[in-house]
């Protein structure tokens, strides 16, 4: 009995021990090695509007119609497998004025990876984008927000930089499915310097889409002004 006993909380433990792993690697605002950015540090009424996946055709052209319309940038976080098939839209999005970046080739979670696992789908992505036009710096943000350790020693390594969100209201299933709910969430926890995270790319995420729209005005209402992951990063640099 004794030792089952021992044994139970031995399981325990470790059930306990890779819970704790699995949110420690989750969190936007931490990071093992490196440099991480959830959100720039600034009183300035400026966020930066970022969407994750993609690219895909109806999707993209009717993201950028709405960003166009609405007359803000944003900052596109792109998968390889996408961008590999579909270039041209890589193209169309820099063409409209706005930012892309590295969301891996394959979008695995990157941990528990090797480091030849996490170089390929990082340097791979980078070449497609090269390829497509992408110049100047390339942020990476990671799938679901995973990393650990090989990832965060890889982007320290190669002094690049992890970009995350500290605004994310698709984190929440009810609100996910909710247009109003989505809008009504981001509205109230965007504050200046933040870094919104949406998804739009995929038909599971209609909700979204039709919801950008508010997002934006209502924001603009209470006076923000939308920038580029970069150029937000550049205001809290200066002096």
């Amino acid at each position: 009995m004794r030792v089952q006993s021992h044994f139970m909380f031995l399981l325990v433990l470790v059930l306990f021990s890779v819970a704790g792993v699995w949110r420690l690697s989750s969190l936007p605002d931490l990071q093992v090695f490196g440099e991480i950015k959830s959100q720039a540090m600034i009183s300035e009424k400026v966020v930066a509007l970022t969407f994750d996946d993609g690219p895909t055709p109806d999707k993209t052209n009717q993201i950028l119609q709405i960003l166009a319309a609405e007359e803000v940038p944003a900052t596109f976080f792109l998968i390889g497998q996408e961008v590999q098939q579909h270039p041209q839209l890589v193209r169309q999005i820099l063409a409209a004025g706005h930012q892309v970046g590295n969301h891996s080739f394959s979008h695995q979670r990157m941990i528990f990876k090797s480091p030849a696992f996490v170089a390929g789908e990082i340097e791979q992505t980078d070449k497609l984008l090269r390829d497509s036009g992408v110049d100047g710096v390339i942020y990476f943000r990671p799938p679901y927000g995973k990393k650990l350790l090989v990832l965060p020693w890889y982007l320290m390594k190669h002094h690049r930089v992890s970009v995350t969100w500290d605004v994310a209201p698709e984190n929440f299933p009810k609100i996910a499915k909710d247009p109003q709910a989505l809008v009504d969430y981001t509205v109230q926890q965007t504050k200046p310097g933040s870094i919104i995270l949406l998804h739009v790319m995929y038909d599971s995420r209609q909700a979204t889409m039709q919801a950008v729209p508010q997002i934006i005005r209502q924001l603009k209402a209470q006076g923000y002004r939308f920038v580029t992951v970069h150029e937000l990063l550049k205001l809290e640099q200066a002096p």
